[in-house]
């Protein structure tokens, strides 16, 4: 099959595309038909060897945790999906080396749920990492419920975009931070927004006089700094970027592949409560270009690779 792969740490010019063998239907995976796969920061920062500590690698990597696609064939303990079904997953393993960049993935049966009906595999793609980091800030770490207020640092972003839409989804009024260029955007998915920078805390406070009751920073640095500063009395903090935030008493977020949180997303997305915009498709001979992009970190939405 075609894949993406990388020999040693580095940036984009490690990525190469060629062949590599077919992957292996181990008892509880699925072989998953590649349509889309989405790229995340995690995928570089994992490929600069920034995780190096905490993940064992084997090379070569195919890069890529987010996928979209159609089983193929099942492992002979799987009774979740048969082929010809379209899924998506967030396939992370306790190593890396095989990932989504590639025609095809084998993919652990607890990492992936039915595509939403509603979506493309395009848009499908984008949905599992961020999702389930958004899903699971909120409904686990922040326990948001209905009537309260909640803060976004970076709403406009592939994550923050997510979360707005699901806290919504829960009954939350929610405030976005964003460039003043998002601040349409962010209204349409139903935030209030406010602009980065000095004043920002006069900025929320002018909305919400008592403070927050939750604050979900996708940000870190200044503006997790502040946070604390935004919440009303018993208000929760987390962040799935900075672990500083552990030091001021929130909770630090790294997602978890779960399949009925998935199904969750997909749920929502089928009742037109969720929506993933994608700001830019790239084919899978073009990862590389499409990983510079991402390093950028200035787009909206999320950045895709297609497979044929």
């Amino acid at each position: 099959m075609k894949a993406i792969t990388y020999r040693a740490y580095g940036g984009p010019e490690v990525l190469e595309y060629g062949d590599v063998p077919n992957p292996k239907v181990g008892v509880d995976t699925v072989l998953v038909r590649v349509k889309a796969a989405a790229v995340n920061p995690v995928d570089w920062k994992i490929q600069a060897g920034y995780l190096d500590t905490v993940m064992d690698t084997v090379f070569p990597v195919i890069p890529g945790w987010d996928v979209a696609g159609v089983v193929e064939e099942t492992g002979v303990g799987v009774t979740e999906f048969a082929p010809g079904d379209e899924v998506i997953g967030y396939v992370r393993e306790d190593f890396v080396s095989r990932g989504t960049f590639a025609e095809y993935v084998a993919a652990p049966v607890r990492t992936l749920a039915r595509k939403p009906a509603g979506l493309s595999f395009e848009e499908a793609a984008g949905l599992p990492l961020a999702g389930l980091t958004a899903y699971q800030a909120l409904t686990r770490s922040l326990r948001v419920r209905a009537g309260e207020t909640v803060l976004v640092h970076a709403a406009a972003g592939g994550v923050g975009s997510l979360a707005v839409q699901i806290a919504r989804s829960l009954g939350a009024r929610v405030i976005g931070t964003a460039s003043e260029y998002n601040h349409a955007y962010l209204r349409g998915l139903g935030a209030e927004p406010v602009a980065y920078g000095e004043g920002l805390s006069d900025r929320v406070h002018a909305l919400v006089p008592q403070g927050v009751d939750a604050v979900l920073d996708l940000v870190g640095g200044d503006a997790l700094k502040v946070s604390p500063g935004l919440l009303a009395e018993g208000g929760r903090l987390a962040s799935a970027v900075d672990g500083a935030v552990l030091g001021l008493g929130g909770g630090y977020v790294f997602v978890r592949p779960d399949a009925r949180d998935l199904e969750a997303l997909t749920e929502l997305a089928e009742r037109g409560e969720l929506r993933v915009d994608v700001a830019a498709a790239f084919p899978l001979e073009q990862a590389a270009d499409a990983q510079r992009l991402n390093r950028e970190g200035h787009t909206r939405g999320k950045i895709i690779i297609t497979v044929a």
